[in-house]
């Protein structure tokens, strides 16, 4: 197995004797001809996968979630597998974080602070709000559970309609229904060809009046000039882990606005990263060495 760094070659705990694992980044040559496990840079698979050609491989290995722009540069006869169980809490955490400081308004409090200046204010709770998950994986899943125990109404969106013992998830076809109704809207869709600008001029259009969206899916999910459309008429409040471009030029309007909060696309880059990828990689190996097939396969090409 290659690993692309020395912290998580040294994360990796109690594997079978038999298993060697070399580090490499994907660039420079490859440590052999034949590599089981290759494990990619974090949040740049699409850029390195090319360089797989000449390289055999059983599992191609990300450490993301997101695998957009893989499937047009893997070689063929691959299989490649994200990091669903890695980034899923601390995606959610970031998501509450960016909910609740929006809501209580924790930015003009800051802005108050460093002009040394006393400024209460009435806020937003979060309690009693309507909650819409647009996208209903991993990430939307521990956003729900972290969401429940603040008493608020959570309506369900994934790409059909079915429902669980929680109740309805309702179709993205029902959007321009749901948006009125939510207080806040969470975008947590991966980044397809159907995807890409989802969250358009027509979809701000039908959320309601001084609504929060939160956007921790990707960047090119959102039309970005809709986006500045909205924010700088103040009609609409943002919440965004991500963006497009990323990063965002210096000057850019959003950068100055009081209704929109930015971070910097951190929501898995948390201290549990490193060991719950370890501990994804200990499983993989264990599988591959009793014959069982790797988990989290999302492309075979």
């Amino acid at each position: 197995m290659s690993v692309p760094d020395a912290a998580l070659r040294g994360a990796l705990r109690g594997l079978p004797n038999d298993v060697d694992v070399v580090q490499w980044d994907l660039t420079g040559p490859a440590p052999a001809a034949s590599v089981d496990i290759v494990v990619t840079p974090y949040m740049r698979a699409a850029e390195v996968v090319a360089s797989l050609r000449d390289v055999t491989t059983r599992l191609i290995q990300s450490q993301a979630i997101g695998y957009d722009g893989v499937a047009e540069n893997i070689p063929p006869g691959r299989v490649f597998a994200n990091a669903a169980s890695v980034h899923e809490a601390s995606t959610a955490e970031l998501t509450m974080a960016l909910i609740l400081a929006a809501q209580r308004g924790i930015p003009d409090f800051v802005r108050a602070a460093e002009r040394d200046r006393w400024a209460p204010a009435h806020h937003e709770s979060l309690a009693d709000r309507t909650v819409l998950l647009v996208g209903y994986g991993g990430v939307a899943r521990a956003v729900e559970a972290r969401l429940e125990p603040f008493e608020v109404t959570i309506v369900r969106v994934a790409h059909t309609a079915r429902a669980d013992e929680r109740g309805p998830i309702h179709a993205v076809s029902s959007l321009p229904t749901l948006l009125p109704e939510a207080d806040i809207v969470v975008v947590a869709v991966p980044l397809t060809d159907e995807t890409t600008h989802l969250v358009d001029g027509a979809f701000l259009s039908h959320m309601r009046d001084a609504s929060l969206l939160v956007n921790v899916a990707r960047g090119r999910v959102a039309d970005t000039d809709a986006l500045v459309r909205e924010a700088q008429s103040g009609r609409l409040r943002l919440a965004l882990d991500v963006v497009d471009p990323e990063p965002l030029p210096a000057g850019h309007p959003l950068y100055s606005l009081d209704n929109v909060l930015i971070s910097p696309h951190i929501g898995g880059a948390s201290s549990a990263m490193l060991p719950r990828m370890a501990r994804l990689l200990e499983r993989q190996i264990a599988r591959m060495l009793e014959g069982e097939p790797p988990l989290n396969v999302v492309l075979r090409s």
